[in-house]
């Protein structure tokens, strides 16, 4: 090792402290960055994984295969492994109690497929041979149909079309109905005969809407008949970008017609092109890390620029027994790579412990957020560290480049006389007289000192206002989350609800008496019409229609009404709170109705919170309700409704209409009365449930409900919003912690090694009698000098972007734009107490300094 790196060393030796900082800052950049990298990894991770829960396994899949295609397909270099499938058709389901799912539908899979693809067994095996078959669970507990293992079942096997069309359907089309029934047939192709050998559960892949129950069978590629096809799915030995253009040539050499691939999983691994996903995260990610870099070129460049001011006279001391610039520059240099071989490392694995204690932490709230099942795991590749350290390295060379040019130029002159730092003129350094007036002498020396160290001054003031800009954007942003979420969730007065289908509401009623429910209200609903006369219109409604010049029908304008009918219970209880006489309701044939006349809505053109009244109207007019079939746009009379109540008061469930829209409310027995034949294909039953456990409710509900009843538990959608946001609040305010962290960091290096730098000027002013409580003085108006000039940058910067974070939120949500005041005050509060505890700090170690060593000016 030569003499300028003994020196280098001996410099970091003697400057503990100052190089401790430095290497902590390096650490907190490195740490950082391998977070980032490493979050964005192992994100891409857990979609792979999800994706694979739910859909399996695979990558490619050549469709319409026949045997010596499929040895072909083996024989490629790319397949690891092959899966067969088969989509052996749909059979009728003797005896099914469900008229939407009439069938059984019958997927075949090789013994590869049945253990790569998610498919779960309750009880019994999995079939091993052609003639053997798994069953749904749901055959037995939706269509009531019992299936013991060991059963044979002789099933006619065919094809689902459109009636009088040759178009065939699949699991994803659900029963074809039409004004007089089914509009689909069965083709029988074949009768086969299966033993049950096995029970699953219902697959991921099967829609809620689909007509058949699936059975799990089996192929087996020894038995396949020369003209029989079957699905060959491919699992790659190394996924790759070039996957695409390989399996297209293989398709083409070996005459398969088609050839698919798992998009969802590839764009996971990063090989698929045309990807929103993938390019918001990376751009994302991409944008941290800039930040980081900008973050940490700031603290690491003072550091060494710093390191150089001080050692300026041993430099020009060297310089003038010949060392040259290059050994001068060199030494800056030397001085990075040790603090780097020190940090890098260090931060790596600080990173590493970091991101998986955050994922710990998340893994133990968020379940099922995001809709995903799998946890987070930390993801740590050779590239991923690879590119951690590249950045680093780069981090720490930009930041001591310029150092290393100046200290390269220091003359032995300049560097004994100490003036490369500090070159000034009387103007530059002038002050307004009404600081000395208003503050006394002490703020104005304070003053002039910043002004003649601006760069000092302005890398400090930076530093404070990048953490305020972070601090209250991050903060902001996530509190405009949290508000969305809230007015998303903005009336809902239930936790689940169950939509049923048509008009038939008797399973819905069994549902209500399900474990945990402690308030139901079980509603049918029709979309209706209604003309209304001028004089009833609202104000609103009036602006509405001469805004946008719609014609009226003599006068009339035509409202679109929610007719609602409520059980009787549900019903008894609405008509006391909205102050109703129940006898008024008790009688079918007099069709009496409550209206909600005060409505509140947002607006979807203005995107603004409305509340208005729905029509001008009085207790005993009449309203005539039109029904329109959307299918053949033919409209028919529905009958008349006398208002027998007005109110502003809504049903558990019912979210209120738009102006030119009206919710009308009616026993449930006066809307079949007046339903008739339209009961099957006009009114859509749903029951809204409360629960002192919605997620065990739910379950109860799962497994006591039809499959084709959707249940949507409001209350664990809510909950995952709230984890959702959990979740970024973890990272985002983890990241803008760590980056206050590095801003401190920085302030504390700039203005310690700052206040070291003036020992002679602070003895000078000493022994020109500057009492301790003037020189203390002094130090805190510089402190508040840092502080208001942070805020007077920050303040308004923060404000400008908290603002287009609202414009952008508001695309969405509509809301007053409201600055956090306390966010405000706290940033505020907190800046001053850095830059003071700083101040302190470096007032500290030189308070009882002796004036004659102060006035020698030796830092090292």
């Amino acid at each position: 090792m030569n003499i300028i790196n003994k020196l280098t060393l001996r410099s970091l030796k003697e400057n503990k402290k100052r190089t401790l900082v430095t290497i902590i800052g390096v650490i907190i950049s490195v740490s950082m960055i391998m977070a980032v990298s490493t979050l964005g990894v192992s994100f891409l991770d857990i979609m792979k994984r999800q994706s694979i829960a739910d859909n399996g396994e695979w990558h490619v899949q050549y469709s319409n295969v026949n045997a010596g295609q499929i040895d072909a397909i083996t024989g490629d270099g790319a397949t690891e492994k092959l899966i067969l499938s088969s989509n052996g058709g749909y059979a009728k389901l003797e005896g099914a109690k469900v008229d939407e799912r009439p069938y059984l539908f019958l997927e075949k899979y090789n013994e590869e497929g049945l253990k790569e693809f998610p498919i779960e067994l309750v009880e019994g095996k999995l079939p091993s041979s052609k003639n053997e078959v798994a069953i749904s669970e749901q055959v037995a507990k939706d269509a009531g149909v019992q299936f013991e293992i060991g059963d044979e079942i002789t099933l006619d096997i065919g094809k689902r079309e459109i009636e009088g069309e040759e178009i065939e359907l699949g699991q994803n089309d659900p029963l074809q109905r039409g004004e007089n029934g089914v509009t689909e047939e069965l083709k029988v192709d074949s009768t086969e005969t299966f033993t049950v050998t096995g029970v699953i559960k219902r697959p991921s892949w099967e829609p809620s809407w689909s007509p058949g129950y699936t059975m799990i069978g089996y192929i087996d590629k020894g038995s396949m008949k020369d003209s029989e096809q079957v699905n060959a799915i491919v699992i790659l030995d190394k996924v790759k970008a070039s996957l695409f253009d390989h399996a297209k040539q293989l398709a083409e050499e070996n005459d398969i017609e088609k050839v698919g691939f798992n998009n969802e999983l590839l764009r996971y691994y990063g090989v698929t092109d045309d990807d929103n996903l993938r390019f918001t995260l990376f751009s994302l990610l991409g944008i941290i890390m800039g930040v980081i870099i900008v973050g940490s070129v700031s603290l690491i460049f003072n550091a060494f620029a710093i390191s150089v001011s001080e050692r300026a006279r041993h430099l020009g001391m060297l310089s003038s027994v010949g060392a040259t610039k290059k050994q001068k520059r060199d030494s800056v240099f030397f001085e990075g790579a040790v603090i780097g071989a020190v940090s890098i490392p260090a931060g790596l694995l600080a990173g590493i412990g970091g991101i998986s204690a955050t994922f710990w932490f998340i893994n133990s709230y968020l379940d099922g957020a995001m809709g995903i099942s799998e946890k987070l795991q930390t993801v740590v590749t050779p590239s991923s560290v690879l590119l951690s350290c590249l950045i680093s390295v780069v981090t720490i060379f930009i930041s001591t480049y310029m150092p290393a040019r100046k200290a390269s130029k220091i003359s032995a002159i300049d560097a004994i006389r100490q003036t490369q730092d500090v070159k000034l003129s009387g103007k530059t350094v002038k002050t307004s007289k009404l600081v000395r007036k208003v503050f006394g002498l002490e703020a104005e020396i304070g003053l002039k000192n910043l002004k003649r160290n601006k760069k000092r001054y302005y890398a400090t003031v930076i530093s404070l206002v990048v953490s305020i800009v972070l601090f209250l954007a991050v903060s902001f942003f996530t509190d405009n989350l949290k508000k969305s979420v809230m007015m998303s969730q903005d009336g809902v007065d239930y936790d689940i609800q169950v939509y049923g289908k048509g008009g038939d509401s008797t399973e819905l009623e069994d549902l209500a008496r399900v474990e945990g429910v402690t308030e139901h209200s079980l509603h049918k609903t029709m979309q209706l019409s209604s003309l209304i006369d001028k004089k009833q219109f609202p104000e609103e409604l009036e602006s509405m229609i001469e805004q946008e010049n719609i014609p009226l029908e003599n006068g009339r304008y035509q409202y679109y009404v929610n007719f609602y009918g409520l059980d009787e219970q549900s019903f008894k209880e609405y008509a006391a709170k909205a102050g109703a006489d129940l006898e008024a309701f008790s009688d079918p044939e007099q069709r009496a109705a409550i209206v909600i006349d005060e409505i509140s809505y947002r607006d979807p053109a203005t995107g603004k919170f409305v509340e208005t009244s729905s029509i001008k109207a009085v207790r005993g007019d009449e309203l005539e309700l039109t029904f329109t079939d959307f299918d053949t746009n033919k409209s028919e009379p529905f009958g008349k409704v006398t208002i027998g109540a007005l109110t502003d008061q809504v049903p558990m469930g019912i979210g209120t209409a738009m102006a030119g829209g009206l919710d009308i409310i009616v026993p449930m027995d006066t809307l079949e009365s007046m339903a008739g034949s339209l009961m099957d294909s006009g009114v859509q039953s749903q029951l809204f449930l409360e629960s002192s456990d919605p997620m065990k409710t739910q379950k109860a509900l799962e497994e006591a409900a039809p499959s084709n009843l959707y249940i949507y538990n409001v209350y664990e959608r809510r909950q995952q919003e709230e984890q959702m946001i959990l979740f970024l609040s973890v990272f985002t305010y983890g990241f803008i912690t760590l980056i206050s962290l590095v801003s401190i960091a920085n302030i504390f290096n700039t203005i310690s090694t700052g206040i070291s730098l003036r020992k002679r000027e602070f003895a000078m002013l000493k022994s020109m009698g500057m009492t301790p409580k003037g020189f203390n003085k002094m130090i805190n108006y510089e402190s508040i000098f840092y502080g208001v000039n942070a805020l007077l940058f920050g303040l308004p910067i923060s404000i400008g972007v908290m603002y287009l974070i609202h414009r952008a939120v508001g695309g969405t949500f509509e809301y007053t734009f409201e600055l956090p005041w306390f966010d405000l005050l706290f940033v505020i509060i907190a800046i001053f107490i850095i830059v003071s505890s700083a101040m302190l700090y470096s007032i500290g170690k030189i308070k009882n300094e002796n004036i004659i060593e102060g006035l020698k000016q030796e830092n090292m």
